[in-house]
């Protein structure tokens, strides 16, 4: 299998019925062309950047609103997203990181420079994450001698659950949080509105890869790690 969590159903912070998936990408960008002049728009082009969203193509459809849209509460809002991603996207410096760890103590991106560095935003209630996380255990275990570390980046907002979640999973990487749920900070800085989702950065502190999991993950650190 190619990526496994390409089989997974994302756990997104919009809840959205489940029939309007039955769409395809095409007929989304058809509908938000059709109706510029709505609000309710700029929920469609969400849709259309689906689990992993090109922030181009997305401000490309935010541009063929209508002025009024994009300049209303929710369109300043949906451009402050667009522009978190773009910020976070593939060449770009991945933006700073500094949240708690379960000890309590701060830690940082930056404390890993030199690193490649997978940051993983996940949470112990998201089922699709605890599925994923066997494989990236494995990932770990291959790869964290040659110059490569996780950063787990939670979005729960119990400690002990979080706490748990990690000694279950027997996740040995680094973990922070501000345990703020959807409203993490570094899940808003990083645009991250579906999970697990992660960000590749290398020793530089250069974002390199964006959502790979599973053989695709272990592909890319082994081009990557010789």
């Amino acid at each position: 299998m190619i990526s496994i969590m390409k089989n997974y159903i994302f756990t997104f912070l919009l809840a959205i019925p489940t029939l309007l998936f039955a769409q395809t990408k095409e007929e989304l960008i058809a509908q938000v062309k059709a109706n510029p002049s709505s609000v309710e728009t700029l929920k469609t082009i969400q849709r259309v950047g689906g689990y992993d969203p090109d922030y181009k193509e997305l401000e490309t459809l935010f541009k063929g609103l209508d002025k009024s849209v994009r300049k209303s509460k929710q369109g300043k809002q949906f451009g402050y997203y667009l522009k978190r991603l773009e910020n976070s996207s593939v060449g770009k410096k991945a933006p700073a990181i500094t949240q708690l760890t379960p000890e309590g103590d701060p830690f940082s991106l930056s404390d890993l420079r030199g690193k490649y560095v997978l940051i993983e935003f996940w949470a112990s209630w998201c089922p699709d994450c605890r599925k994923a996380n066997p494989d990236l255990v494995k990932t770990y275990a291959k790869f964290k001698d040659k110059n490569f570390e996780i950063l787990g980046v939670s979005f729960d907002r119990k400690l002990d659950d979080w706490v748990a979640a990690i000694e279950k999973d027997k996740l040995t990487w680094k973990h922070i949080s501000d345990l703020q749920s959807w409203q993490n900070a570094a899940g808003t800085l990083y645009g991250v509105r579906a999970i697990p989702q992660n960000i590749l950065v290398d020793p530089e502190g250069i974002i390199v890869a964006r959502n790979l999991h599973g053989e695709e993950l272990d592909s890319k650190l082994g081009e990557l790690l010789k």
